[in-house]
């Protein structure tokens, strides 16, 4: 359905059909409602061609919790690798594989499971504004043709980014562009991924590191990552890919056949996961990506079936938070190391592989590392300069950021 001024209130309203909407929506039609019926569901994106629809983009995860969209898997690797700016290297085989889903096959997978359930509505429509209304939340905006849309709902889930970031102590940048690329000689190996190659030119601040994920001997996705303030141009982008490409990987001609780019902040600002009784933010915009990883997939699906839980349970379905209070503080002090240089982003990162058993660091990555992980792993850091950023943190006042990049 995607008439325009539809008025009928429905029990639940996503805004945005990325990763987090489509995830959600998907978990909460799976089985029956509070009242053995199925649930009513909105689901309102963009049109096609509209500015703010979001662009084609991959997700790579560990977690088990992906497991049931395996069938949407485009690829996996279960050695992975890391390579120091000197050449040397730390190579390991992880007992979960790192997998990889491209989001236009993850959206016609799971777009297609919802169409055959009943309950689900598709509104098609520019979202202007999610607020609290009368018995619950009021969803209003325009359709292509500028006509205006209004949707009722019990509970909103809203998964647009936001428009500024939260005060924070320390805000950094994740930004990247990818290469899909097909070289004409073999040159990859299609069971090794590459998670961070530091021989790249580094930044007076931050860090930036190479992202190689192999597909065939001859085809990878080659990325150039930054963990800096600032985005670069997209000449930078492309003249840092070039470099990597010609000097690091050497194939016998290339030619780029898609690109992705794009922006994750990496912040210990606090993302509000509630904007009114009836309304939640989810995804990105509400919490789900690691400060210090800019990992999100994985703990989507931990959001989504928190969510869908508590809805089928008959509670008010509020999004949990997705990171403990401990790894909150642990990303906190290393995001305020790295902006203040007091540790060497790459040989940070280095040292972190070469000196914890992988899977142990995979962990932390991942979000499901113990206390005895992360001790040992603390242990293992540039001890005097994350001490120091740990004793000033309750020092630093949380600044207002500017606008979400």
């Amino acid at each position: 359905m995607d008439d325009a001024g539809i008025r009928g209130a429905v029990d639940i309203a996503i805004v945005g059909a990325g990763a987090a909407g489509l995830s959600l929506a998907h978990r909460l039609t799976a089985s029956p409602g509070p009242a053995g019926r199925p649930v009513s569901l909105v689901l309102v994106e963009p049109p096609l061609g509209s500015p703010v629809r979001s662009p084609a983009r991959t997700w790579c995860f560990w977690g088990d919790e992906c497991d049931e969209f395996e069938s949407l898997v485009t690829a996996r690797w279960d050695r992975l690798r890391i390579t120091a700016g000197d050449g040397r290297r730390v190579c390991f085989t992880s007992s979960r594989a790192y997998r990889m889903i491209r989001s236009a096959d993850f959206l016609h997978g799971v777009e297609g499971v919802l169409a055959r359930r009943p309950g689900v509505m598709r509104v098609e429509a520019t979202v202007d504004q999610v607020r609290d209304a009368p018995g619950g939340a009021e969803i209003t905006g325009h359709d292509a043709a500028g006509r205006p849309v209004r949707l009722h709902a019990r509970w909103a889930f809203d998964s647009r980014p936001p428009s500024e970031l939260p005060p924070a102590r320390t805000t950094l940048l994740q930004h990247f562009k990818g290469w899909f690329v097909t070289v004409r000689a073999d040159r990859f190996e299609p069971g090794v991924a590459d998670l961070m190659d530091f021989r790249t030119p580094q930044p007076a601040q931050g860090l930036s590191f190479a992202y190689v994920l192999p597909f065939t001997p001859r085809e990878a996705l080659v990325e150039y990552t930054e963990f800096s303030t600032a985005p670069l141009t997209g000449s930078a982008y492309d003249a840092a890919l070039e470099d990597y490409v010609q000097r690091v990987l050497r194939p016998a001609g290339h030619v780029v056949t898609a690109v992705e780019q794009g922006i994750i902040p990496m912040t210990d600002g606090r993302f509000p996961r509630s904007a009114g009784e009836s309304v939640f933010r989810i995804g990105v915009a509400g919490g789900a990506a690691r400060p210090s990883t800019g990992y999100a997939f994985a703990a989507i699906q931990r959001q989504s079936a928190a969510i869908a839980a508590s809805w089928h349970a008959g509670r008010t379905p509020r999004p949990p938070a997705l990171h403990a209070a401990r790894h909150r503080l642990m990303d906190a002090v290393m995001l305020r190391a790295l902006a203040t240089g007091r540790a060497g982003g790459a040989a940070f990162f280095e040292a972190l592989f070469r000196r914890n058993p992988p899977e142990r660091v995979l962990r932390f990555l991942d979000g499901t590392s113990t206390l005895r992980d992360e001790w040992a792993i603390g242990l293992g850091t540039p001890v005097p300069a994350m001490l120091r950023s740990l004793l000033e943190l309750p020092l630093l006042p949380r600044r207002k950021a500017t606008a979400c990049p």
